[in-house]
């Protein structure tokens, strides 16, 4: 087995909600509650849920984009919330997001240059300028386009091609994981095939992990080795992308694979429906947050969300882990 590259330990994200003159915190919005994932080398991990489960938080928060609340977060072993500036700035080198707006994430004054090149001379990647030109040139070349655009400027490209832009920044610093928060999410179809392609080949190239944010379960499916499915920031199941999809465990699993087109119009197909919208995040349902929507909820769901460990069929390993008291 690959060597572990992430551990995330009991992670929780709460942004204070102010009121008043003098802006008393008031109550929280408890974006990530309590959550647990382990990312090997080499490995991609996929984190689904709703808009408003938490999975861009989570993910700012594996990078300390966010300041967590509380928990660990673990890269080759260091803790990277109790890092020094000198330290957090050796893991920025190792540790890149890719945003979903390409055009929002890229400085509109300036060019393609200064913004794959600023972060190679900050972190004494390349010392002059020559340097840092040829290296934008090889990191352009990787992601698909001419050297040439480097001396353009972001509102002259599609998006497809700002796309690749930010995936060049990316890896410009060779780093060891990516954070992909819904990366082709403003894509056409087409080009969202083309950008998993190339996500999917600068993977077996330059042998990174991914923790790739969506919400489109068929494309958790085509690039993913496992699955995190998060609810109002807690977890909801985690398994193999095999095991997942052959056998969901979890209600809202079942909810959201379910949500999935046919590929055929006389395919059999259970429908599950949930009622109303996911709840707040400032006042949470207790025990099970999921029980307020869910099917087959019992009292004992408000009190303790029962769990259970099960040994995936498909890997041999105790990775497909449910809170649910369904068989």
């Amino acid at each position: 087995m690959n060597p572990s590259l992430l551990q995330v330990r009991d992670l929780k994200v709460h942004f204070p909600i102010h009121a008043g003159i003098i802006r008393k915190v008031v109550n929280h919005v408890h974006a990530v509650e309590g959550v647990n994932l382990d990312l090997t080398q080499g490995e991609v991990l996929g984190v689904v849920g709703e808009t408003g489960s938490g999975k861009s938080t989570l993910g700012r928060a594996v990078l300390r984009l966010v300041q967590p609340t509380g928990g660990e977060v673990l890269f080759q072993g260091n803790n990277i919330l109790s890092l020094d500036p000198v330290a957090l700035k050796q893991f920025r080198k190792h540790a890149q997001i890719i945003f979903q707006d390409p055009f929002a994430s890229l400085n509109p004054r300036k060019m393609i240059l200064d913004s794959l090149g600023e972060g190679l001379l900050y972190h004494d990647v390349v010392k002059t300028r020559a340097a840092q030109k040829e290296r934008v040139a090889e990191v352009l070349a990787m992601v698909g386009m001419p050297a040439d655009v480097m001396w353009r400027y972001p509102h002259q490209f599609s998006g497809g091609q700002q796309q690749r832009i930010c995936i060049g920044r990316a890896i410009s610093l060779n780093p060891r994981l990516i954070v992909c928060d819904e990366a082709v999410s403003a894509l056409d179809v087409s080009v969202q095939a083309q950008i998993l392609n190339l996500l999917q080949e600068l993977k077996e190239t330059l042998s990174l992990s991914y923790l790739f944010i969506s919400h489109d379960l068929s494309l958790i499916k085509y690039l993913c080795d496992r699955v995190l499915v998060l609810y109002l920031g807690k977890v909801m199941e985690t398994a193999s992308v095999e095991e997942l999809f052959r056998n969901p465990r979890h209600p809202y699993t079942q909810a959201l694979l379910s949500a999935i087109p046919k590929n055929h119009p006389m395919e059999q197909k259970k429908r599950i429906f949930l009622k109303g919208e996911i709840p707040s995040a400032i006042n949470p349902p207790s025990g099970c947050p999921f029980r307020t929507r869910c099917p087959y909820a019992q009292p004992i769901c408000a009190a303790i969300p029962p769990k259970r460990m099960v040994v995936d069929s498909t890997t041999g390993r105790k990775d497909h882990e449910y809170h649910c008291i369904l068989e």
